[in-house]
């Protein structure tokens, strides 16, 4: 923007009357969310709301859209899914009161009423997903009805000023997640698997929006346990991440810990080489991307100590984790939960190779940084504290032989999270 653009915006914000405040203030509100500068696009669309009710009053339309729009920022911007059913439900109430009071007086006027309502609809619906606190039924129902009205809007002659916020690919994705959460997994890939036709018709097989949709799919696979399926899937995620950001980036990283677990998941030994190959691609590209202090990274080499060791490779998990804390810039670093856990894997290392006193010192660490952050009450606390408790009591040579027949020996190590 030049400077004589600049000094024109300020003058409409001073000095111009309120139709022409409000075009300007829509168009920051969308310059803002392409810039993802989130508080300043919802300041902005608060802002077109209350012109909108200066304009034209508290039962027209028009406020239902700028509403309408403000509930979906608050929803894809700050995700704040009670402030969004708020602004939107108000939306909802005011365009359904004209509805059949007022007939639209032009095709593009009931083309903007409808899109609002797709928009209204599509919140509520999503919104209603992330609170988990509504019947399991209102999110596809609300989105059913964003998907009727979005058909509706498709089948109207209708050129509107704006680009409709919703577009199919949406609803598939939100009917989906609905379905989900009814746990009706077949259902839920076959919507997922829609969105993804959609995408690639609309934008391209490189399009980035695909990674989770794939991701999604090899989820629910896996919970199937079709895992040839979830595999491919997470391939498919992948490719793509590699096709829209470089090698060492958060996404790459992402989607290459993802496909690692992905193949930890068969529990096939055919799958070892492959498994390791991307957890190193994952480690690797979130340390040049954020740095080996940053939670992502640290989350990745505990995924990839943890399999290490399942696998027997526990020198290999041992050292991984050693140069971790040697490699740290920032002190604080030292004692955090990502510290706590990486000390807690290191003394199942030791545990596992009979190094007791090592074990020992190592978790002992690990229970100060716990009793810190948690509190001595905790679960995770108690439950290496009962085992130090257990430890100090037996005489060295029976340490680790007592551990293992009262199972009492650390799990962790032995375990990768789910997809």
């Amino acid at each position: 923007m030049n400077t004589n653009e600049e000094d024109q915006e300020i003058w409409t914000q001073l000095m111009g009357p309120p139709a022409a405040k409000l075009i300007e203030a829509q168009k920051r509100a969308e310059r803002f969310a392409e810039e993802k500068e989130v508080h300043k696009a919802c300041k902005e669309l608060m802002q077109c709301s209350a012109l909108a009710r200066i304009i034209y009053g508290n039962e027209h339309w028009r406020l239902s859209e700028a509403l309408a729009n403000l509930a979906y920022g608050y929803l894809t911007l700050q995700s704040l899914p009670c402030q969004a059913i708020h602004h939107a439900n108000s939306a909802k109430y005011i365009l359904l009161s004209l509805k059949g009071d007022t007939p639209p007086a032009s095709s593009e006027e009931k083309g903007t009423m409808l899109s609002t309502l797709v928009t209204i609809y599509y919140t509520l619906g999503m919104a209603n997903l992330m609170q988990k606190k509504y019947p399991c039924q209102w999110p596809e129902q609300r989105s059913r009805k964003a998907e009727k009205c979005l058909e509706e809007l498709q089948g109207l002659d209708w050129k509107g000023a704006a680009k409709p916020k919703v577009c199919t690919k949406d609803i598939f994705v939100a009917l989906g997640r609905a379905s989900l959460q009814k746990n009706e997994l077949d259902l839920a890939s076959n919507y997922f698997e829609k969105a993804v036709d959609y995408l690639i018709s609309a934008e391209g097989d490189a399009a980035p929006e695909l990674m989770p949709l794939y991701q999604e799919i090899a989820k629910i696979s896996q919970r199937k346990k079709m895992y040839d399926k979830s595999i491919s899937y997470a391939l498919k995620a992948h490719s793509v991440s590699l096709a829209f950001s470089q090698k060492s980036s958060p996404e790459v990283g992402f989607a290459a810990l993802f496909l690692g677990k992905a193949y930890v998941a068969t529990g096939e030994e055919q799958h070892t080489e492959a498994a390791e190959r991307y957890f190193k691609e994952s480690l690797e590209a979130y340390k040049e991307a954020l740095g080996m202090d940053h939670p992502q990274t640290i989350s990745a080499l505990n995924v990839f100590s943890k399999w290490l060791g399942l696998v027997g490779k526990r020198k290999q998990a041992y050292e991984l984790l050693k140069e971790s804390f040697e490699t740290q810039q920032n002190p604080c670093n030292y004692f955090n939960q990502q510290a706590s856990e990486r000390l807690y894997i290191m003394g199942c290392i030791c545990l596992a190779e009979e190094k007791i006193r090592e074990a020992y010192q190592l978790l002992s660490k690990c229970a100060q940084i716990q009793i810190a952050i948690y509190g001595s009450h905790h679960k995770k606390t108690k439950k290496i504290q009962e085992l130090l408790d257990m430890m100090n009591r037996l005489p060295t040579e029976q340490k680790l032989t007592k551990c293992v027949k009262q199972d009492k020996k650390p799990t962790l190590i032995l375990s990768i999270p789910d997809l």
